[in-house]
């Protein structure tokens, strides 16, 4: 069975509270013991789990960086059960989902995951190459996110728009250069958001098969916003439209 790291205080307490029983290894800060900490472990012997104490230059080195907040996790890889087909399929409401093209930067797919959890997003889509899978520095930064949505690589991208297009699934791609608003459009509609990676955007086959383009208007000096801004100001306009 496969293992892979977590660490900070919010990727593992998400895996204990999700799936306790797949944590192998808990190591933490022995000289750390602030109120945060003594809740964590609470919660951890509350799941029955054995804690191995360490210091900050073994935490650094399973992990690779002292941004570990004290607490690393050995855990199971979980499966995910579902295709994006049967997720689909499944739905009871309108399809609310995230495309990522060309997102290379564990740290903005962390964020946009975040996000994507926060605007309850049914999933995340991206390409197989020119793109990052889940990894330790992706959970930490996702804040546990990475446990709760689904995250589909696809082999080929432009297919995959092209069978969201057959389901009904209204593909809208955003552009600096679109003339259409983001909120002059209709959101409540089952809809996969597109967001290329920020300076390049989407790739020029990714743009063609989309639905329609659209901006975020941009009011000041700056020309764009970093992907992961840009997906929390579309899927929240989205759940705006939703809500209301």
């Amino acid at each position: 069975m496969s293992l892979k790291l977590l660490f900070g205080f919010h990727a593992v307490t998400v895996r204990l509270k999700v799936a306790p029983k797949s944590i192998r290894e808990l190591h933490v800060d022995a000289t750390r013991r602030d109120q945060r900490m003594k809740q964590f472990l609470a919660k951890a012997e509350e799941a029955g789990l054995k804690v191995i104490e360490s210091d900050d230059d073994k935490l650094q080195k399973m992990c690779g960086t002292h941004r570990h907040q004290g607490v690393v996790a050995r855990v199971e890889v979980i499966q995910q059960n579902n295709s994006l087909d049967d997720l689909l399929d499944g739905l009871t409401e309108p399809a609310l989902l995230l495309v990522l093209d060309g997102i290379t930067d564990p740290h903005n797919l962390g964020a946009c995951l975040r996000v994507a959890d926060g605007a309850g997003v049914h999933a995340v889509i991206a390409p197989k190459d020119h793109a990052v899978g889940i990894n330790a520095t992706v959970a930490k930064v996702a804040s546990g996110a990475a446990e709760t949505v689904p995250y589909f690589m696809v082999t080929n991208l432009a297919r995959t728009l092209a069978e969201l297009k057959e389901r009904d699934i209204w593909v809208i791609g955003t552009s600096d250069d679109a003339p259409a608003s983001l909120y002059q459009t209709d959101l409540r509609v089952p809809t996969a958001l597109v967001l290329g990676a920020e300076g390049e955007g989407m790739r020029q086959l990714t743009r063609k098969n989309c639905d329609a383009l659209v901006s975020i208007p941009m009011m000041g000096s700056v020309d764009s916003l970093n992907v992961s801004v840009a997906s929390g100001v579309c899927l929240y306009e989205a759940r705006r439209q939703r809500l209301g």
